[in-house]
């Protein structure tokens, strides 16, 4: 043996055979249930980099939750199916367009939550006005609060969003509180606003915590991304924006002066239910209750000349056996007949959403895509620069959000009567990673207001050119392709 390790050329055969070994290990485990081109980049990882690309894989390879969590998905999505099963309040689409039936069912099967009728929806795009909004609800409260935001902090802004909780508490109103585990210890106050909550009597639970010494453990870049907030039953809202300051508190965003613009939704009518449903499942997740789901809700008439809207919420995430949210923006681009507007802090799309928008402007469509001229994450922002000739030359008409404000909002509509608005980016994290929430929306009069809304974010843009997009450094170019390639190690 001795002799052996003394020969060089043996003991570089034998690490060759073990690289290769380990290679073809790796390769058979990576490509389960995995896309192509995810599993050619874990491989090729793990070929150039393999004790390092082997620990990562080890870390966030494995891309669903642990089978207890995946259960009590199951078990919601199965008491909330024998609830709606026969309800008066599930649209029956007399007016659709003929290609949304098929959508719907979509939805109805993978998130196990139907299309309701009767709602009235508010949208609202004032960072600090969606803030008010919530706390007057919330001061109306005489039964329950739930709160739940991906990121939640006790802040000069979110200090009278807080105090309602307090006062809400002091009238005996149940106040239950989530947020994600991770993103809670990345951004300051956490302590401050935990100690908050216990003072006041609310019950808080982290998403998905990421504590091996009790026992709980999932690849840690999963994250619940929902934003939501319920009252009584009776009003929510979703959508983009999360807990905290429009700066984020971060130092290096208050050097910039970066502020974040949002797009929330405040609804009311029988879709609040559904909505409470999600809710219900993330509270059954962490808290391992079980709360009651409502068995009825009342539709709503139209108020000052609107007419009542469809509604359909969808969960998606790891926790489900699909990519939900990814099925559903995918059917719906292709779907639609004249146009298509997208706004998406985050737009790293996958294969089959790319293809669908440069078909959909290869079509005629008249198709738009709204992003932020900055970004305050490196590697996404450059991956995503990657796309915009593929975009810009087959039609796709991109606008960058003029800085200092990051457009945060996350919302598409299809030609003029269907919108989806909710907390999913376009990328292959939310898609895949992320526990999301987005509610899909028939109704000319909600469709339009959104439109209103994309032409502040047109007034406010730059239009990108093919031309100038081109003439842009070399090393760019190089950077946004290299960031590229990391999208695909999901």
């Amino acid at each position: 043996m001795r002799e052996f390790l003394q020969d060089p050329e043996a003991v570089a055969a034998l690490l060759l055979a073990a690289h290769i070994f380990v290679v073809a290990i790796a390769a058979v485990l990576v490509s389960v249930n995995r896309p192509p081109s995810s599993a050619i980049a874990w491989v090729l990882a793990i070929i150039f980099i393999p004790v390092l690309g082997a620990i990562v894989f080890f870390f966030v390879g494995y891309s669903k939750l642990p089978k207890v969590r995946r259960d009590k998905q199951q078990e919601v999505n199965e008491l909330v199916l024998a609830r709606t099963a026969g309800s008066t309040l599930i649209s029956e689409g007399r007016d659709w367009p003929e290609w949304l039936h098929s959508a719907v069912a979509l939805n109805n099967n993978l998130g196990a939550l139907p299309m309701v009728e009767g709602n009235r929806a508010e949208l609202m795009d004032d960072y600090d006005g969606t803030f008010d909004a919530m706390i007057k609800d919330i001061d109306s409260a005489a039964k329950y609060v739930h709160v739940e935001f991906y990121i939640m902090s006790l802040d000069a802004t979110t200090e009278p969003f807080f105090q309602a909780l307090a006062r809400a508490t002091e009238r005996g109103v149940a106040v239950r509180v989530l947020s994600d585990h991770l993103a809670g210890l990345i951004f300051p106050g956490r302590k401050e606003t935990l100690k908050y909550l216990q003072d006041i009597g609310a019950e808080y639970h982290p998403m998905l915590p990421v504590r091996p010494w009790r026992g709980e453990w999932q690849r840690p870049d999963l994250r619940n991304h929902r934003k939501i907030v319920v009252v009584d039953g009776r009003v929510g809202f979703t959508g983009s924006q999360n807990l905290i300051d429009s700066s984020y508190n971060k130092k290096g965003n208050l050097k910039r002066g970066l502020r974040w613009h949002e797009l929330m939704m405040r609804i009311e009518g029988p879709v609040v239910r559904e909505l409470d449903a999600v809710f219900a499942t993330d509270w059954y997740s962490e808290a391992d209750v079980l709360l009651p789901l409502a068995a009825s809700s009342s539709s709503i008439a139209g108020s000052q000349g609107s007419a009542p809207i469809d509604a359909q919420v969808l969960p998606s995430g790891p926790s489900f056996a699909n990519d939900n949210n990814l099925k559903l923006y995918a059917t719906l681009i292709h779907k639609a007949e004249r146009r298509v507007s997208i706004t998406s802090p985050y737009f790293v799309p996958d294969e089959s959403i790319l293809m669908a928008i440069v078909t959909a402007a290869a079509r005629g469509l008249d198709v738009e895509l709204f992003v932020s001229e900055v970004g305050d994450q490196m590697l996404v922002y450059h991956a995503q620069r990657s796309y915009y000739e593929a975009l810009l030359r087959a039609g796709v008409r991109i606008y960058l959000y003029r800085a200092p404000q990051v457009l945060h909002s996350k919302h598409f509509t299809i030609d003029e009567e269907v919108a989806v608005i909710g907390s999913s980016n376009m990328d292959v994290r939310s898609f895949s990673l992320n526990m999301e929430v987005s509610v899909l929306v028939h109704g000319r009069g909600f469709v339009d207001s959104i439109g209103v809304i994309e032409d502040r974010y047109r007034a406010n843009s730059l239009e990108l050119r093919l031309e100038d997009w081109m003439r842009r450094p070399a090393a760019q170019k190089a950077f946004d392709n290299l960031a590229r390639l990391t999208a695909s190690l999901q």
